[in-house]
Order: structure tokens, then sequence, then C-alpha cells
């Protein structure tokens, strides 16, 4: 381990003067203090050792040490620390303050594992560490969306580009189709929820809980993916885990005042090609000739409809032959705003962090707003040198003006703005805003669009850490994750929704977690090459759900906006809870930093599950074997590291099943006769039991040029036996499902990282870190297949991967009839729903990002992009956009149909318009199929930090202005507006684009001043 030792101050430097100018000749005995260079907080631990002898002291808790010499002044002491690296220095004094400083190198770098931080020389488990520095800049409402392409095997998907709404997460992969396969997220040893307590309904989408957590209150992330490293979480870890740790003040530190205040703007780069008025018609036109139910005049369509003047060009012209803009009207330039500001410091005893921030983005389409407003405070206190007790504290308000941005015609902003034929005038004979086709008029959504929440939440952990003994460690803490969300909606008769006298409700949901954890940690080195730790511990965890709903409808006119104000009302009240106990423990073995061996083992028991499988045992071990520290490698220069890491273990899931899922559960409120009575509503099942995930993991890590090159390669398998599993029951059962154990997943891919210093020359430096993934899902068993999205479009089926398109195979368009050629599986001569088939899936083949990072003495610019390459995404908007004037008035037509066949020998992939050939615009067609591959340049940031000579000069430590960009350009075949734009939150319903907008490209200027 390496270490580097400095003189600090003045106070050293007066000792090195004074031993300079008279040697001593006689024994000394010395004592000193070790200080963190970075943080200034005392090293508890670090070995003093005379160089050359065996004499030597371990620093106490306030880094005080003392070397009872038995030799003359001066002589050489070497210091060594974990963390941080080791140097030999000149003693010439008898009372001297050393400062160490971290080493910031790739093999001394802290993790952060499971309650608890390593070396990552010393780590066994698959970890990733993230910097948020690095992507806090990146325009999103959460942190977990700054995060994609990030991690290797971590893929990330920002499914719309409405700010706060759900990220989808995947961890090597999804191991369920009915429970959840989001990670677990801790928060300073908390567990927080990271489900959406939404219950308005926004077109399929789902806010994000994780929004309410400020990023510049993260001092770092690491996301623990193995067996081994995710073993101690016992049932939350079958989907991965991502730790976060907040920040915190240092002991003996100055106050130190920190701003960061950005403004910027976004905006869509690209929007849908649509037919203009004209087109339209003419489109619809020939659709009525080629079906032969007309001659080819307008006369069927349009001959009713009246002349009418215009207010700018075409005064005159008929309403078929005006083209109508409503995306440009729903669509804006889009302001967005950061401040955070944070105080942080300490005194010997005490240290502290308080922040504050406050984040308002506006989304490109009107009127949907995201506004957070938090406040951070973490204290820690020693009592005494052998009693620490610390409390952390997150408070957040999260405001969402909560549009409707997906599917559903009724209140759609998209659907209306997009789905409304272009030549359709908003107003109708009398000049008054209408409706068309089947959705809102766009003006009236807009001017009387009323859906807001609120959500307030506050994420708290209390703690205690005593020193039992030099190396036993007992500590205690209580956590609480509470939210309260409260949504309110109201629909004027003006609207859909609120026909024919407005229609207005409210929901209130409280989720509460509370958490106690008891650990005891015990760590013993024998000799030189010898250590161990043992740590064992609890967990008891309840969680707590209740709800109310209300609903009102029928309203005098339009100001009265209350339910209390309906003619009638209904309400509705729920309540739900779970509890968890855990029990677990870890043993861990370093033999002269060679050799690593562990083993873990948790225990928990949930009440979600029946009386008779309420327990699982999930246990783990993992071996590494540090090749570099074998004699026949000491010599390679080249090679500053090489380690080998093999794990396997079992992690269970119980997230998303509900927390009465095994129970027989009746209902009241079925009343008869006006009597009040009770219904059968859930058959129970006993043996409902914990689903299991057994993972195999096999990783590499090198290290060469003194540290300037590392690769960390990972193979992994992963196994899910016991899948949670709603099955279809008949209906004379009086059910229609219950919750079983029935379906097995596997994920099986490999994982690659690289990162480099490149150049590293004087005030020039280039940095560059890449990753790549590849996972491959398959269902190995499921009764029967299941089906969801929109017209059935997503099958789960033994033998396929999860989340798989099932349509008809389209094999092109004839060149002399114009119709669609589709692959007839059966050889019936039919095509029929038996000729469905599968064609590709959301997953993709694979993925990651690229970082680059300059520094040249002021100036920084950073650049990164994330990819993908061969999955797959459904265009739904195409198949309503690409109807040939099939749909005529009902919707949009894309200009794509300009290319459509029109003559024997036209060669195009656009049938001809024929209500005859429904083939030809047959719902569930692999054209709308498209490749979902892409190069997204996610951020670019330039920086320039003031010379320190200049910023002292306004009492500045630190002053850098920035610019950054998000989503400036992008590379795919896709031709809808963002390859990863998903339709609905669903897990089970991902890759359908329709009515989603696109994540913005967007600019924003900065600046960052410590004091």
């Amino acid at each position: 381990m390496k270490k580097i030792l400095s003189l600090w101050g003045l106070l050293l430097f007066t000792s090195w003067l004074a031993s300079a100018q008279t040697t001593p000749t006689i024994n000394a005995t010395v004592s000193g203090k070790l200080i963190d260079q970075k943080t200034r907080e005392a090293l508890v631990g670090a070995s003093v050792v005379i160089k050359g002898t065996t004499n030597g002291s371990t620093s106490d808790a306030d880094g005080k040490f003392t070397l009872r010499t038995g030799q003359k002044l001066p002589f050489t002491v070497v210091v060594s620390y974990i963390g941080y690296l080791t140097k030999e220095l000149i003693v010439n004094s008898d009372k001297v303050v050393l400062e160490i400083a971290p080493d910031t190198k790739q093999l001394s770098e802290v993790v952060v594992v499971g309650y608890g931080t390593l070396e990552r020389k010393d780590l066994i488990g698959s970890i990733s560490k993230i910097d948020p520095a690095e992507s806090k800049t990146i325009q999103a409402g959460s942190f977990d969306a700054q995060l994609q392409g990030k991690v290797s095997g971590v893929q990330i998907s920002s499914n719309t580009g409405v700010p706060g709404e759900a990220v989808n997460i995947r961890v090597r992969g999804a191991t369920s189709i009915n429970a959840d396969n989001d990670p677990l997220y801790v928060v300073d040893g908390v567990f927080i929820n990271n489900n959406s307590l939404q219950t308005i309904g926004t077109g399929g989408k789902a806010t994000s809980p994780i929004a309410d957590l400020n990023p510049n209150d993260i001092e770092s992330i690491e996301v623990l993916k193995d067996a081994e490293a995710t073993a101690l979480y016992g049932s939350r870890g079958a989907n991965g885990v991502i730790l976060i740790t907040t920040k915190r003040g240092s002991f003996e530190q100055k106050p130190k005042i920190s701003l960061n205040a950005s403004y910027g703007q976004a905006k869509a780069t690209k929007l849908w090609e649509l037919t203009t008025g004209p087109e339209h018609a003419q489109l619809v036109n020939e659709w009525w000739i080629n079906t032969g139910k007309d001659t080819p005049s307008l006369n069927r369509t349009f001959a009713n409809r009246p002349f009418r003047p215009v207010t700018e060009g075409g005064r005159g012209l008929p309403e078929e032959q005006q083209t109508y803009d409503r995306l440009s009207e729903l669509f804006r330039t889009a302001s967005l705003s950061n401040y955070d500001l944070s105080l942080s410091g300490g005194t010997k005893s005490t240290k502290y962090y308080i922040g504050g921030g406050l984040n308002t983005q506006e989304a490109i389409i009107k009127p949907i707003t995201f506004q957070r407003a938090s406040f951070k405070v973490n204290l820690d206190q020693k009592v005494n040198d052998n009693v620490q007790v610390g409390v952390s504290n997150t408070f957040t308000r999260t405001y969402r003006n909560q549009a409707r941005a997906g599917d559903g015609p009724a209140g759609g902003l998209l659907q209306a703005a997009l789905h409304t034929p272009t030549y359709l005038s908003p107003v109708n004979e009398q000049g008054v805003l209408v409706g068309r086709a089947g959705f809102d008029n766009l003006t009236l959504l807009l001017d009387n669009y009323n859906v807001n929440s609120a959500s307030l939440r506050y994420i708290g952990n209390l703690y205690a850490d005593v020193q039992l003994l030099p190396n036993l460690k007992f500590r205690s803490s209580w956590g609480v994750d509470y939210n309260n969300y409260n949504e309110s909606e109201y629909w004027n008769n003006l609207l859909i929704s609120g026909s024919p006298n407005g229609l207005a409700t409210s929901s209130i949901s409280q989720f509460t977690t509370w958490l106690n954890e008891q650990t005891l940690t015990f760590r013993q080195k024998i000799g030189v090459k010898h250590s161990f730790g043992v740590l064992v511990g609890n967990t008891l965890q309840s969680d707590l759900l209740t709800r109310t709903y209300a609903e009102g409808r029928g309203f005098a006119n339009n100001q009265f906006t209350q339910i209390s104000s309906a003619a009638t009302t209904a309400a509705s009240q729920s309540w739900s809870k779970s509890n968890l106990a855990s029990f677990f423990a870890k043993i861990d073995y370093n033999f002269g930093g060679k050799y690593l061996i562990d083993f873990s083992a948790r225990a928990d028991g949930s009440s979600r599950f029946g009386n008779n499988r309420k327990w699982g045992f999930f246990p783990s071990a993992g071996v590494a074997w540090r090749i570099k520290q074998e004699a026949f490698l000491q010599d390679v220069r080249v090679l500053s590291d090489l380690k080998l890491r093999a794990s396997v273990g079992v992690i269970g899931n119980q997230n998303g099943i509900g927390n009465f899922a095994s129970q027989g559960l009746w209902t009241g409120g079925s009343g008869y006769q006006s009597s009040a009575g009770t219904a059968p509503q859930q058959l129970g099942n006993a043996d409902l039991q914990w689903e299991r995930t057994r993972q195999f993991n096999v990783g590499l890590d090198a290290s060469f040029l003194d540290q300037r090159l590392n690769v960390e390669f990972n193979v992994y398998n992963k196994y899910t036996t016991n899948g949670l599993l709603q099955l279809a029951l008949p209906a004379t059962s009086g059910f229609s499902n219950y919750w079983s154990n029935a379906a097995e997943i596997t994920n099986k891919g490999f994982e690659l990282g690289i990162s480099s210093v490149n150049i590293r020359k004087g005030d020039l430096q280039w940095t560059t870190s890449f990753n790549i993934a590849r996972n491959i899902n398959n269902i190995e068993k499921l009764p029967n297949p299941l089906r969801y999205g929109s017209r059935d479009l997503i099958l789960q089926q033994q033998g396929t991967p999860l989340y798989s398109f099932w349509v008809y195979k389209e094999l092109g368009v004839d060149p002399q009839t114009g119709n669609v050629i589709y692959d007839d599986v059966n050889k019936d001569g039919q095509i029929t729903v038996a000729d469905r088939q599968i064609v590709g899936s959301i997953w993709p083949k694979f993925f990651g990002g690229l970082t680059n990072n300059f520094s040249y003495k002021g100036f920084d610019i950073g650049l990164f992009f994330s990819f993908q390459y061969g999955n797959k995404i459904y265009n739904h908007n195409r198949f309503f956009g690409e109807g040939g004037g099939a749909r005529d008035a009902a919707r949009i037509i894309f200009a794509k149909n300009n290319q459509r066949w029109q003559k024997p020998g036209d060669i195009t992939d656009v049938p001809r318009p024929d209500g005859i050939n429904v083939n030809n615009y047959r719902d569930g067609g692999s054209r709308w199929l498209e490749d979902g591959s892409f190069v997204r340049l996610r951020s670019l940031n330039v920086g320039y930090s003031i010379p320190k000579s200049v910023s002292r000069k306004i009492g500045a430590d630190q002053l850098r202005v920035y610019a950054s960009g998000t989503n400036l350009w992008l590379l795919t075949k896709y031709t809808g507006l963002d390859p990863e734009s998903s339709a609905s939150s669903d897990q089970n319903q991902q890759g359908i684009d329709l009515g989603t907008p696109p994540q913005p490209l967007g600019v924003q200027i900065g600046i960052n001043v410590t004091f």
C-alpha cells in the first residue's frame, strides 16, 4: 500500500530548521499527530514505524502517536494508512505534526461496500464507483438519469423528455416478470422507496421518487452488482444495490461555503414531419378511389365543408387546403435554473454539513414543470474517544405540473397536437374552439390544464458508533423514509375528461419506512501477513402505505373546482403494511495482501410470504488472488497490479408483489339490498416464497504503466428460480388469478471497463474512461405466454427474452400491386394471428459509454457519449400516422406517406392506400418495428477556474465558470424523435413509442464559488 507523507505548515518547518541548526545527539521520545491533508481530520489506526527497525506506534482516535525511540535524532519514519500514500520522512524534533495525503490512484481508492468501506485493491465483488460531480450538470430531474452510460453492466433508459418522470434501470438484466426489477437504493444507510406513489393517470407514465434527492448533496455513488457485493442486503439485492453517500463535514476544518448557480434553456431538435392539409386531403381521396367507394373527387369527404376566410395566406380556400400547425403551439423553449448553497466544516469533536437547493425545470412541452426545493443537514459528534453519534437529514418538496404526455386521447397533450389532422381547423363554423378527431382542442387544453402533485419527503438516519475494544466496534442506527404525496386534478366542461359538467379528483398517499439496524464489527491482524474480520448484524424494517382518494362530478360552472362543490362525490381509503426481519453475517480473511476470501449469509423473514415459506436464506462466497504480489511478477514493471476474482451467491426478491400477496383476502363494500356485505377478493397461497437469483461472477482487474491504464473485466451468469408470477384461474373459481412461484429466467453477459491517463505532462492532462457490456436474457420456464402493451405487442414466452416484440413480419411491398407481403408462417395462404412471431426485443446487443476529460492550466473540458446497439423499438406513432388516408379525419398522416406506391414498378416500403387489403395497415406489423441503436453526445462541459491570486481578492478560495450542453448530438436510424422513448413506465411495456416527448437539447451556463 502506497502512502505519502508531507510536513504540515510552519510548525514542522520550524522543527526542521531547529534540528538543522543543532542536531540532537541524545535518545528521544517523539510525540506527534497525524492529520488528513484533504479534510484535516485526524487519522485513526495509522502505522508510524522507524525505518529499519520494528519500533513503531499506531495513532489513536485523535490521530496522536508516541514513539519511544531508544535512538538518537534525526531518524526516518515510515507512515502508512489504508487509502493513503506511504512516504518516508526524516524527523528532527521530539514534537511533530505530520500531514498524510489520500491516495488518489485507482488501487487505493476507498469504496463503500455493504456496512463498511474497502480499498479497491481488496475488493472481491463487482462494484462500480461514480463521482456525481462528473454528471450532475446533465439536465435531468433525478440523479439516476444522469448516470446513463457511466456504469458498465447497468442499462439506464430515460423513457421521456419530461423531467422528474420514472427512469428504467436494469443492473445486469431483468430477473422477474411480475415482481420488481429495480435496484435497491440506500441513502446513508436508509433503504428508501423508489416506487411511484402516483395514482392519477398520465397516459401510462409515472413519477420518480428518486427525483426527490438533490444531486448536489451526494458525495459518492456505488453500484453493487454481483452476489458477493450485494449479499449482505439479502432479499433486497437481487436487482443490484445503489449506495448513495451524502456530503459531510470534516473534523478540524474551517467553515467552507460553496455556491453553485446555473441557468439554461432546452428545446426539441426534431419534430414529426406531417403532411400539409392539401396532402392529407389527397391521400384520403386516393384511399377512397383505391377502395372503390368513390370517384376521383373530394365530394365524398369534403363537399359539405363551407369555405371560410383565414387570417393569413390562403384566404378563401376550402378547409381541406389549409394547414394547421399544432406542434409549434405545444412545444416551447424551456427554461432551466439551479441554485445550490452549502456550509461545511468542523471542530475537534464536531463536523457538519448544511445544504440547500432549488431546481426548476420546464419541460419542452407546455405546461409541464418540475420544481424541487431541498434542505440537507448532516451532523457528527464525538462524545469521547470511544463514542461518536450523528444524524443525516434530508428534507425535500417536489412540485409537478403533471400533464399527460403519454397515451390516451382524453387530456393527452401530444395526442391532441400530433394526432389531430392538419387540415382540421381548431374552430367550428361559429368560430368556437372545438376538439377534433376525438381529441381535445389543444388551445383549450393548454389554457385549462389543472393536474398537479406535491411531494413532501424526509429521509433521516440517527446512528451511534461505540468502540467497545480496540478491535471491536458496535453500531446502532435508526432510519426513516417518509413521503407525503398529494395529487389533484380538475377537468372543466370544455375538455373531454370534464364532460358534461366537470370532474375533480384528489389523492393523498403517505408512505413510511422505519428501519433499525445493529452491527458488530471485529477486525484483527495476526503477525505480519494474516488479518481477518467478522461482521454480524440484524435489520428490522416496517413499511406502511395509506391512501385516501376522493372524486367529485357535476359542477355548477367552471369557477367551482373543489370536490366539496360537486353534485355527486365518492371516496375510498386503503391501508397496507409489511414487515421484514433480517439477520446477517460476514467473515473475511486476507493473507499477505495476496489471497482474499470472504463468506456472507443473510436470513430474511417477510410478512408478504405464506406461513410455510416466510424465511429465506441467502449465502455467498468470494475469493480473489492478487497475482501481482507473487514473486514471479514483482519485476514486471509495466504491470502495476493484477487480480483475479470469483464469487457465487444467492439473492432474494420480494418487491412488487403487494404486501398481502400470499393471503386469502375478503373485501367489504359488497352491499346487497342496502345492507353491508363482504366478498372474496384474493385467493391465498400459503406456499408463496422468495424469488431466488443465483449469480456466478468471474472478474479480472489489471493495471499497467504505474496505474495509468486500468482494465476491469467481468463475466457473470444469473439464474432466477421461484419467479413470482400471477397465474390465471378459471372464472368458475371465483378469482381471476393468484400469486405463485412459476417462472425461471436467466441473464448472462460480460462487462468491460477501461480507464487511462493518456497525457499527464505539466499543466496538460487528458484522461479517458470507456465501458461496454452485453446481457443475454432468456425465459427458461413459463407455464403460459403472457401478453403486454398496446395490441399485445410485447410477448413473454418460454424460450425467448423478456420484452420481446410479437408482430406480423413484413417482407416488403409488392412492386406490382403495392400491397404488403407478410411472412405466412403456417403456410395456410392467410395472414392471421397464428402468423405473428417474435422479431427482436428491447435488449441491446451491447451498450456503454465513453468519457474524455481534458485540462490545461485553468481550463477543463469534458465530453461524455452514451451508446447502445441492437435493440428494437416499436414506433406506434407511425402506425397511426402512416395509415395512408384510411383514418380520414380521425388521425394525422405523416409525410412518409408521400413516398407511397402509386403505380406498378414503384419500389418503396410504403404500400398504396387501400381499404380493401386491410393487411396494408395491419396493426402489429413489423414495418413499425425499428432499430433503436444510437450514439448520443450526452454531455459537453467547458469550464475555467479563475487563478487563486485573482479569486482571493474577492475572498473566494475557488471560482469557476462553466458552460454545459446536454444531448447536443444524436446518431441513430430511428425515425421517431428519440430512440429511448417509451409510452409507459410499466416494466412489461417498455420499447413502445407513442405520444412521448423526446429528451431535449439543453445548454446552460453556471458558476461555482467556494469561500
